[in-house]
């Protein structure tokens, strides 16, 4: 196990757990955060914790084109309820993500530093925020790192208010590293809502070979 301090350095991810457990420690600071986007790890931790690096194996991705679109999440596209926004609220995005009651999950790891650190971040022009809105309200959206170099976009958390208003910005999300001819959305574990949608799990090994 690495133990971080404040140098701007991550090991090599191949050195994770079994759990994919990498490093403890260092700092959120948007240097630090970016370096470890750009090198497969991500932070996940909870309130009293240090901070948790991570790199597990296998990895979930979603490549774009197999994103499943069912019959009825394609009409509620098509029926255009929601209306669609990029980056026009990050902030209210990441409170609802870190806020909203999940069935099985007791609190939530985006502490209010995360929200403070991936503020920054987007401030910096690194994270992005959908918004999904039904009559001027916000009732679903998602949020995550976009590394354009890597042609990646890290997903982070995503929200719903309303039926279908999550993958409906799942959908859009696709849709828009499609147009930026993007290898895949990184969905970091597995979520077995995420492989409806067209989500998969590929070695580490692989993963790491397509981000560099």
């Amino acid at each position: 196990m690495h133990y971080l301090t404040n140098e701007l350095w991550f090991p090599n991810p191949e050195q994770a757990t079994a759990d994919g457990l990498l490093a403890i420690g260092g700092n959120l600071s948007t240097e630090q955060l970016l370096l470890a986007y750009n090198s497969g790890i991500f932070p996940w931790f909870e309130d009293g914790q240090p901070v948790l690096w991570w790199s597990p194996d296998p990895r979930m991705v979603l490549f774009p084109e197999k994103f499943k679109v069912s019959k009825s999440l394609r009409k509620t596209i098509r029926s255009e309820k929601f209306k669609i926004t990029f980056n026009q609220n990050f902030e209210a995005v990441i409170f609802n993500c870190a806020n909203v009651i999940r069935n099985g999950q007791a609190g939530t790891w985006i502490t209010k530093e995360m929200q403070e650190a991936y503020l920054k971040l987007h401030n910096t022009g690194h994270a992005v925020s959908i918004e999904v809105w039904e009559n001027d309200k916000l009732v679903g959206g998602l949020y995550g790192i976009d590394l354009p170099q890597k042609r990646t976009f890290c997903g982070e958390s995503m929200f719903s208010l309303v039926s279908d208003a999550s993958k409906v910005a799942f959908y859009h999300l696709s849709e828009y590293v499609k147009s930026k001819n993007y290898k895949f959305i990184d969905c970091q574990i597995y979520n077995s809502h995420l492989e409806s949608l067209g989500a998969e799990e590929i070695d580490r090994k692989e993963f790491l070979q397509f981000l560099s």
